[in-house]
């Protein structure tokens, strides 16, 4: 399921417009960032969005919290573009290119960091030095949600998710590097994140959350 780990498509103009254009159709992804939405406060200030795509995470959060300032990053010149369009005119969204597989760059502090299946595309150590830094941009008390596709326990519930989004097994993406929820959990916990959990799951997509502890 793993690809190596310099594998990543998505600086490629069509793959990112091959994505989008099934990106509404995938099986109960609105119920995945439904529960991502339960998980920030209504009250969160600043929000950054990892892998932002064209903002689509984004849009929903902001629908109730319209005054919250807003940092979207991506590196994909398509999704840049659809990031650019959709939050034109909006001064409360920064948009930020930047490549997750580097480390990330002085943003502030946030109260809330979100992610929408994105950061299964880093190589493995990568995705847990990025939670690292997610943490120590994080205000006490923020949040971590993550929605996102993780491994199967097993390659037959691994070819039954690709059966149920219509993709054939030889027919991966390759920029996917799958790693199990248990251990990205356990990462968290080590990283000083507390009440992690996996709030939400339907074979391979799930969202995992903790917190910042308060002062």
């Amino acid at each position: 399921m793993d690809a190596a780990p310099n594998v990543n498509l998505w600086s490629s103009t069509q793959h990112a417009l091959d994505y989008l254009k099934q990106a509404d159709s995938i099986p109960h992804r609105t119920e995945g960032e439904a529960v991502l939405l339960d998980c920030v406060p209504a009250s969160a200030r600043r929000i950054l969005d990892l892998g932002s795509g064209d903002g689509r995470l984004l849009r929903l959060l902001k629908l109730d919290r319209p005054h919250a300032q807003a940092v979207a990053v991506d590196f994909s010149p398509v999704m840049l573009e659809g990031l650019r369009q959709n939050f034109a005119g909006d001064p409360s969204v920064a948009v930020v290119e930047h490549n997750l597989d580097r480390p990330l760059p002085g943003l502030g502090v946030f109260n809330a960091v979100v992610s929408s299946f994105a950061i299964h595309h880093l190589a493995h150590e990568r995705k847990r030095s990025l939670y690292a830094e997610v943490f120590g941009l994080l205000a006490p008390g923020g949040v971590f949600c993550n929605l996102e596709h993780v491994a199967s326990p097993t390659p037959a519930l691994h070819e039954r998710f690709l059966q149920r989004l219509g993709i054939p097994l030889l027919g991966e993406d390759p920029s996917n590097k799958l790693l199990d929820v248990e251990t990205q959990l356990q990462w968290l916990r080590e990283i000083g994140f507390t009440d992690v959990d996996c709030h939400w799951k339907w074979l391979e997509l799930a969202l995992l959350a903790g917190g910042k502890p308060s002062r």
